[in-house]
């Protein structure tokens, strides 16, 4: 199955601007949200490499068993192999790719300035199991020997990664729309006392069934979920076996990855009338979640965009809240470069894509959060799904596109 991506110009073009700016021959990246990001190739279990140079084509390392993957999705043609076991060498495999990337250093003269992932502060995940790649240090130290300087290439990469080309766009609409098939299947069938685990079961079902070749554009699409229902909603908890409540919400935080690309979803049911208390919360959050949105405009603070929402949270009744980030940036990882924080700086730029999810708890359990990822543009925010934050208006709900019968 092949999903026919071109080569992303435009992405790669301004990865090498940022790299003359730095002066550096070449990039080394073995994260594979990066190897993504650079050759559109999503490696099985983080053991390979790619060597990204200022000029001329990339090579890709890749373990033995991936070639034909390899050949099929990248955009890069130069692919070198490795073996996932070699007699000879009883090493593990990631320190062969490591050889094999320093001996492509050395061949092709870019020995001077190289940029590594040193101080990227969590990495994406594998397409096989989600386990993260680190780069540890005999990895560094072997890298360090074939270059003249090695240096952080962290900030470059975030910082190209933070604004999205079209065809960027395009894959991170696909998985809001699989987001949706699940949630539209999650609505048909949710009731009251089914655990929170079987809630999770039917949507990380749903997208995996419906998203592997999805309208022939995705070849491997999985999804990951926390439910929580009623009083059983917190932060930083894992789904249980706690029954869906008829009155209150079942809160779904949503991460849906297709093809590497991401989105990041917060949304939530309620399979009967929703009682006068979370009346009162959301109609709280929904008009928090309003004035963000309208504030998230080009050159805006990304520091007052966490002051603005936590102040208005607490001006209901809520200080203090919520104890997770209110917005962060999406696209090659569910969460990545940019983070609203009042401790940072930064602005919004026109091209970012920003999960904005106020929320607000309640001591001893339940509250409510809303969450959906928005394009800057020039006019304001767009929001990439069509999924509403506003969980009471049954009639308005979308029916997902593509959806099997």
């Amino acid at each position: 199955m092949t999903m026919g991506w071109p080569a992303d110009d435009a992405k790669l073009g301004r990865v090498r601007e940022a790299m003359a700016e730095r002066d550096l021959d070449a990039l080394v990246c073995r994260a594979p949200d990066n190897l993504l990001y650079l050759t559109n190739y999503w490696c099985m279990k983080g053991y390979d490499a790619v060597v990204f140079p200022r000029e001329g084509d990339p090579t890709l390392v890749v373990i033995e068993p991936q070639l034909a993957e390899a050949e099929r999705t990248a955009w890069t043609s130069e692919i070198r192999l490795f073996a996932g076991y070699d007699e000879r060498d009883p090493r593990p495999p990631h320190l062969r790719a490591a050889d094999l990337v320093v001996e492509v250093l050395r061949e092709r003269d870019l020995s001077g300035r190289v940029g590594l992932e040193l101080t990227q502060a969590s990495q994406g995940s594998d397409r096989m199991v989600g386990e993260p790649t680190l780069l540890t240090q005999d990895v560094v130290a072997t890298f360090e020997g074939a270059a003249r300087e090695v240096v952080d290439a962290s900030g470059l990469l975030a910082g190209v990664r933070a604004l999205k080309t079209e065809q960027e766009l395009e894959r991170m609409r696909l998985a809001n729309e699989l987001a949706e098939l699940g949630l539209e299947h999650v609505r048909e069938h949710i009731r009251p006392g089914m655990k929170e685990s079987e809630v999770g079961a039917l949507f990380e079902g749903r997208v995996h069934a419906e998203g592997v070749g999805y309208q022939g554009r995705v070849e491997m699409a999985r999804a990951f979920t926390l439910v929580w229902s009623g009083p059983g909603i917190s932060t930083f908890t894992a789904t249980g076996d706690r029954p869906v409540q008829e009155h209150e919400p079942t809160l779904m935080e949503i991460w849906v990855c297709a093809d590497g690309y991401w989105t990041d979803l917060t949304k939530n049911f309620c399979p009967g009338t929703l009682s006068a208390d979370y009346e009162e919360l959301l109609e709280l959050l929904l008009g928090v979640f309003g004035e963000a949105v309208a504030y998230a405009q080009p050159g805006a603070s990304l520091a007052e965009l966490d002051r603005l929402i936590r102040a208005r949270i607490a001006e209901g009744g809520y200080p203090g809240q919520p104890s997770h980030p209110i917005a962060h940036g999406v696209g090659a990882r569910a969460h990545e470069p940019p983070y609203a924080h009042q401790a940072g700086g930064g602005e919004l730029s026109e091209g970012m894509v920003l999960a904005i999810e106020p929320g607000a708890y309640w001591e001893g359990g339940g509250g409510l959060r809303l969450e959906d990822d928005f394009l800057i543009g020039a006019g304001g925010a767009e929001k990439l799904g069509a999924w509403p934050d506003d969980f009471r208006v049954e009639a308005a709900r979308p029916t997902a596109r593509g959806a099997s019968r």
